[in-house]
């Protein structure tokens, strides 16, 4: 993935592990809240990232078909960067570690779902999201979008 996703309208492309392209992140410019929408290969919509404004802390819901599929916030407790990610009809997660340099990992009762790292890349401006066999890689890669849109917010 690509780093600095608040550029307004700025869009581009996953890469899986071959370098093809997988997913698109499709920054919307000129709405009112921070929106971005994740888009097969197809172009069509897998899931959809937003703000929520008037809430006491940071917080993006992902949408999927029109309802909420998974929100992340902040944590309020705990020193370091951590968010909380609530998941409609299923079990929630966690994200820890070194959130601002794409040094975390997603985790679910205990066990790591997925790792942000950019230490993988030779590339200004690229982090690696290794994601455990079997999880919703869109859901994933959405909740990534997510905690990348509240870390870099100036």
């Amino acid at each position: 993935m690509r780093e600095k996703l608040m550029s307004i309208g700025d869009d581009f492309w996953i890469e899986n592990g071959q370098g093809q392209r997988a997913y698109k992140v499709n920054g919307k410019a000129l709405h009112f809240r921070d929106t971005f929408v994740l888009e097969d290969v197809s172009g069509a919509e897998v899931a959809r990232i937003q703000e929520r404004k008037l809430s006491i802390r940071d917080k993006v819901a992902i949408e999927r078909g029109g309802d909420t599929a998974a929100t992340v916030q902040k944590a309020l407790i705990g020193i370091r960067d951590r968010f909380a990610i609530d998941v409609k009809g299923g079990a929630d997660m966690k994200a820890h570690g070194n959130l601002v340099d794409h040094e975390y990992k997603i985790e679910r009762d205990g066990d790591t779902v997925a790792t942000v790292s950019r230490k993988w890349f030779r590339v200004r401006d690229s982090y690696g999201v290794d994601i455990t066999a079997g999880e919703d890689v869109p859901l994933i890669l959405a909740i990534t979008v997510a905690i990348d849109s509240m870390t870099t917010r100036g």
